[in-house]
């Protein structure tokens, strides 16, 4: 179906769908959303995205689960399983590829010392595997990283007064070193148990799960979720079987056998949900897509502290902010627009779900007059 031109609202009843938003997943480890990961962005809200897509009382905790540093070098949850094949899908390419993951103040310091790109991210996975042997702090193994990596791979910190590696060498070689986020603060980090070998080269597809869950999306939709460019996308990794299909004024991509199921996406109008900052359904690239007025995409995506969203049918329809009172759970909501009543019992009842995953006893909400 070559050129299909695909209303914008069914693209995202299909995400929404396929993001397992409509709660017709059981099993925590079954939801499509883990193919991928789930991010926590703030303490616990990786349960809160987990929550607002399980029936109420499905446990939020499995041991085949995993937090570890995976994409744009952000703890993500993932299942054990997988985490060699998801460690191998997130090797690096090339030296294009290894310095846009490893960002451009280390990259900087790699070019002065001539140190390619690459070579240093497999030299800063091997060294964080070898520290990190047994449950350590980070600090610790900054410590130990920093006393063992050349100069080229630290930098001077004024407000830890010290000299000490770059944070990307933790966070873009972490699921590669086989190496564990524990949760709480300050953060520990431990081996994976049966960890797997360090990856030699990039190896296994990633375009597949991504267009799963935010297809229909392009090569610069991926590198952006990656934080690697176009060009390594394009030529590396992307396929040449995908069907060409027109999104919201844009030519989008998707494997022809998912446009049937596209185009019979399930009714999303009943659906109300409380997603944490960072929830998967916000990490596709097409921001545009996902909510068309400017204003209100700088609101949901800030340079600093998003807030959560609040998804009513097929729309982003507003935001969240929580504060911890005791045992209780204070949500802040501003909607877009005005609210129907019904979409505000939702909401409140929501509310109590993600006191609930947060393990708090009760919620209470307050709406904010409409942006």
């Amino acid at each position: 179906m070559p050129g299909a031109d695909i209303p914008r609202e069914q693209v995202m009843a299909w995400r929404i769908a396929r993001h397992g938003l409509h709660r017709d997943t059981s099993t925590l480890t079954a939801l499509r959303v883990l193919d991928l990961g789930v991010q926590e962005a703030l303490a616990g809200s990786h349960r809160v995205a987990l929550a607002a897509r399980l029936p109420t009382g499905a446990t939020l905790h499995d041991p085949g689960l995993a937090l570890v540093w995976a994409q744009r070098g952000a703890p993500h949850l993932l299942r054990r399983a997988e985490l060699p094949t998801h460690a191998a899908r997130l090797y690096p390419h090339n030296d294009a590829d290894a310095a846009a993951r490893l960002g451009t103040p280390f990259t900087r310091s790699l070019r002065a010392a001539h140190i390619a790109p690459l070579a240093a991210f497999a030299r800063a996975a091997a060294a964080l595997r070898h520290v990190v042997r047994e449950e350590i702090p980070r600090a610790q193994a900054s410590t130990e990283m920093t006393a063992a990596l050349p100069p080229a791979y630290s930098a001077d910190c004024a407000p830890c007064a010290c000299r000490h590696v770059f944070g990307s060498v933790f966070q873009a070689a972490g699921i590669a070193a086989g190496v564990e986020v524990l949760s709480g603060r300050p953060a520990r980090l431990a081996p994976l148990p049966n960890r797997h070998d360090l990856p030699e080269t990039a190896a296994g597809d990633l375009v597949a799960d991504y267009l799963a869950v935010h297809g229909p999306a392009t090569p610069g939709d991926l590198a952006g979720y990656l934080d690697t460019t176009h060009t390594v996308v394009k030529k590396t990794m992307w396929p040449a079987h995908l069907v060409t299909v027109r999104v919201h004024g844009r030519d989008t991509f998707l494997p022809e056998p998912d446009i049937a199921e596209l185009l019979d996406a399930p009714d999303a109008t009943e659906i109300v949900r409380l997603l944490p900052p960072m929830d998967p359904l916000l990490q596709g690239r097409d921001r545009e897509l996902l909510v068309p007025d400017p204003q209100r995409r700088k609101q949901v995506w800030r340079i600093i502290g998003n807030p959560g969203a609040v998804l009513a049918g097929a729309e982003i329809a507003g935001m969240w902010r929580p504060k911890v009172s005791g045992k209780r759970l204070d949500i802040t909501v501003t909607m877009f627009d005005t609210t129907p009543a019904r979409v505000r019992t939702a909401v409140e009842t929501e509310a109590d779900t993600v006191a609930a995953a947060r393990g708090l006893e009760s919620a209470r909400v307050r709406f904010d007059q409409p942006t």
